[in-house]
């Protein structure tokens, strides 16, 4: 049977270093589960993997997309699997890295079919959401859907405006539409999720930011200005450097809060893994040797 490996983990926890090591071992490709680094506009501050690192094995799901295009959990799952399908006609085994849980989770354990929402309620949210800001978005998902604003993501502006579309689209909440029902795929799946001791992993997060700055991270998210109300690029290290340049923060306030927000995420990000789906928590060295001796 043809298996995939699911590499997860914390943002600065190694994934892409790891993942690759596999790859080459297997001689087989990658499928990026990373929410943000599919999109082409986007560099620097997403820690895409480097040209020499593409070159020395082909991903999926990194620069296929535009900031300006409807990227989905729907639309990922559709990609990823149809991406495994072209990497398991050459190779046995594929690879899956990435830090975005509902992706994964996507890929591994599918999503339910939703019915489609009238473009025009969306577009008046989503315009109601760039005037108004986030604190709206939360009131009227308050007022008018309880069960999301208890138990979902009222700190995810885009799953926010997903829920309101919802809720006014539909009629009920999108928490109490989804069934969680996990199909099956005709393939193994062997989920990982990189374990890292928390103050060496908030380090790397540090270090990490501060060398995005030296390479240009302010640059890349000026050129970018004339877009910073789109869904995408309501991303760490993008939003707080918008700020900084809309007169907000100075930029070493910038600076502090995207260590920040990069290191909440982060912590999210664990919690999330330990909590969803069968992940094995292991270091990296022994994620790496328990593949070899699966496969010897």
């Amino acid at each position: 049977m043809k298996k995939l490996i699911v590499i997860a983990g914390p943002t600065a926890s190694g994934k892409t270093d790891l993942a690759i090591q596999i790859a080459q071992y297997f001689q087989t490709e990658i499928i990026s589960a990373d929410s943000r680094q599919c999109y082409k506009e986007l560099n620097i501050g997403v820690a895409k993997p480097s040209d020499e690192q593409l070159n020395q094995v082909h991903h999926y799901f990194i620069n296929s997309h535009s900031i300006h295009d409807d990227v989905s959990v729907g639309l990922y799952e559709k990609y990823a699997l149809e991406s495994l399908q072209h990497i398991f006609l050459k190779n046995d085994i594929a690879v899956c890295v990435g830090g975005t849980g509902l992706y994964i989770k996507a890929l591994c354990d599918g999503i339910d079919s939703m019915p489609s929402i009238d473009e025009k309620i969306i577009q008046q949210i989503e315009l109601n959401y760039s005037t108004k800001g986030i604190q709206w978005l939360q009131e009227e998902i308050k007022m008018k859907d309880e069960l999301f604003f208890q138990e979902g993501e009222m700190s995810n502006p885009a799953r926010m405006i997903r829920a309101l579309s919802f809720m006014e689209g539909i009629g009920e909440s999108i928490l109490q539409y989804r069934k969680k029902e996990i199909k099956k795929r005709d393939f193994e799946i062997h989920s990982y999720a990189i374990e890292i001791e928390r103050n060496l992993l908030y380090q790397r997060i540090n270090e990490r930011v501060d060398f995005m700055i030296k390479i240009g991270l302010e640059d890349e998210v000026k050129s970018l200005l004339d877009y910073q109300t789109l869904k995408s690029l309501n991303t760490v290290g993008y939003t707080e450097l918008f700020k900084y340049f809309n007169h907000e923060f100075n930029l070493n306030e910038a600076i502090e809060k995207i260590k920040q927000h990069s290191r909440n995420y982060a912590k999210r990000q664990i919690t999330w893994f330990k909590n969803q789906g069968n992940f094995k928590n292991l270091s990296t060295e022994a994620i790496f040797t328990e593949i070899m001796d699966q496969h010897q």
